[in-house]
């Protein structure tokens, strides 16, 4: 009897360490669970942040055949699971017809839809939120400050601080402004086939008070994949926001995806 594996995609700001409690669940369930970090990736929170200049030129490309090679590496194929660039990525590979199905959770957003502006102070240095990058850094930092405001915005501060200190690193602003976070054009590997037919089941995931991709771009991806004849679905889940994988709801979110995946035949072992 064979496992079915599942591969995890992080996004910006966090660390492949994200995925942890989703892979104690998911392996509790009989999935095989792999969590690759980006290229470069230092393997802990602390030395990312101590050396993350590895990851200051990483690129949406490259990301894309990282995870692609990662994902073709399989004997069975793998679901797909990635969460803000993640979620994009998931999508783009699914959509080229890598992996046997892929859930995308607050994805970065696809093809022509654009993001909007970015929150007041987010990529600035602002010494009232503990000072975050420069536009002239090739790195962007969030304070933790920044972090409870845009990117934890519906939990605690004392829950905020925590995921903060265990979770969260610097990213590239090369990669942010390539999927048109800043005023530079979006990248033309920002895409996925939305007409693919023939593709596997495709989930969809919004929080609906996502302050840095809001439920609108995650329901204008969804009606762009309207014309397949795929399995296209789409979730919203109240009150929460971009942290969904990792704050105190994270359960609700995974036990919905294992549900998901078993509505549709995707089972952890095979015959």
């Amino acid at each position: 009897m064979n496992r079915t594996p599942v591969v995890f995609i992080h996004g910006a700001w966090l660390h492949a360490l994200s995925w942890e409690s989703w892979v104690e669940r998911f392996a509790s369930r009989g999935f095989l669970t792999f969590t690759p970090g980006w290229p470069g990736e230092p393997h802990t929170v602390g030395e990312m942040r101590e050396s993350s200049e590895s990851l200051a030129d990483i690129r949406l490309d490259v990301l894309m055949d990282h995870y692609a090679k990662i994902a073709n590496s399989f004997d069975i194929a793998p679901v797909i699971i990635g969460h803000s660039v993640g979620g994009l990525i998931a999508q783009h590979l699914i959509g080229a017809n890598i992996g046997q199905a892929a859930v995308a959770i607050a994805p970065a957003p696809i093809n022509d839809i654009g993001l909007p502006a970015p929150p007041t102070g987010l990529w600035l240095r602002d010494p009232t939120n503990g000072g975050a990058s420069s536009v002239s850094d090739p790195l962007v930092s969030l304070s933790a400050a920044q972090f409870h405001r845009f990117f934890a915005n519906t939990v605690t501060e004392e829950e905020a601080t925590r995921l903060f200190d265990r979770y969260v690193v610097p990213t590239s602003r090369q990669l942010l402004d390539e999927l048109g976070c800043g005023n530079s054009a979006r990248s033309p590997h920002a895409v996925a086939d939305v007409g693919n037919a023939a593709r596997g089941p495709l989930l969809l995931i919004s929080g609906q008070e996502d302050l840095l991709v809001p439920d609108a771009a995650t329901r204008a991806a969804y009606k762009q994949y309207g014309d397949s004849l795929a399995v296209t679905d789409l979730k919203q889940f109240a009150d929460r926001t971009h942290s969904l994988i990792i704050d105190n709801g994270w359960r609700a979110v995974a036990d919905y995806v294992l549900g998901w995946l078993d509505e549709h035949g995707l089972r952890a072992r095979l015959l």
